[in-house]
């Protein structure tokens, strides 16, 4: 039996609406479908709150904007199970459909009149360094290392200033090879699906999310050198974190963590992929044309 997870924006009211028609044309078809407790609570449907693990899910319905479908995507936690975004948000890059398609998109997904497009995800980690991890040693027998702790990301994994007005000194390794230290007011590894993020607003490449590749982008740096870079799918990224200041660990716009001086951040790709339910090819560069205006000639 296919099993359906229902993923809402909270303070969208359309959103509320179609949950509710989704999981009538769901139920009717003798399938199961639920919403987080969380989620129904938000949206005033405690009759689709339920204590499932995500991951158990087949088909994940996103009824928002771009967050909620990398929401969705953090959820099921890389599992098989197929998203399908309705935009009910302002960009809708990661959207398949819009709500006046939300039936005639679960009809044919039911008959199977899809692909499923497989998307680049990344792993993060964050370590102490030599240095810090030199501060915080207690001076009897070593203690045993915990497993540092870590982050998934559809988009993005960013390194950012906490102080206004102050930057960071990022210093960056490529494969063990040391590349070079940026003053920035961040740093940005991030995905192709990334690249129309933040990536994008920091002057970064637009790459087709069909793409297996990490984009490094700095925010705003205080140095001749301010290109982005474009990296293997194998290649790992090691951010280390110099000087005196504190700074910010955000996962998918979501904050992660503080990083103290000396703590490295190491970016690669996940043995995990999202997968997204799509129903017509190229629909990446036709939602690009639009959001930005672009003329045919």
């Amino acid at each position: 039996m296919t099993g359906v997870l229902i993923v809402a924006h909270h303070e969208r009211a359309e959103a509320s609406e179609l949950a509710r028609q989704a999981a009538d044309w769901i139920r009717a078809r003798g399938w199961q479908v639920w919403m987080t407790k969380e989620d129904a609570t938000a949206l005033d449907l405690p009759e689709l709150a339920a204590d499932r693990p995500p991951a158990d899910a087949d088909l994940v319905l996103s009824l928002g904007g771009d967050g909620t479908t990398l929401r969705a995507a953090e959820m099921v936690g890389g599992s098989r199970t197929d998203i399908l975004g309705v935009n009910v948000g302002l960009l809708g890059y990661l959207s398949e459909i819009e709500p006046s398609e939300l039936t005639s998109a679960l009809e044919r997904y039911a008959r199977g009149e899809f692909t499923s497009e497989r998307r680049m995800m990344l792993t993060a980690s964050a370590r102490p360094g030599a240095a810090a991890a030199d501060r915080s040693a207690p001076a009897e027998a070593e203690q045993p290392e915990p497993s540092p702790p870590s982050w998934r990301a559809l988009n993005e994994v960013v390194i950012e200033r906490r102080e206004s007005g102050h930057t960071v000194r990022l210093a960056v390794t490529i494969d063990g090879v040391p590349f070079t230290t940026y003053a920035a007011d961040g740093m940005i590894v991030a995905t192709p699906t990334g690249s129309t993020a933040y990536s994008l607003s920091a002057r970064g490449p637009v790459v087709s999310p069909e793409h297996r590749a990490l984009l490094v982008t700095p925010v705003s740096p205080h140095m001749l050198f301010d290109r982005a870079l474009v990296l293997g799918p194998e290649q790992v990224i090691e951010i280390e974190l110099l000087g005196h200041r504190r700074a910010d660990l955000n996962v998918d716009g979501q904050r992660a963590a503080t990083l103290d001086p000396g703590t490295i951040v190491r970016c690669e790709a996940a043995a995990e992929a999202a997968r997204f339910v799509r129903f017509r090819p190229g629909r990446f560069h036709q939602i690009l044309k639009a959001k930005f205006g672009l003329s045919d000639r």
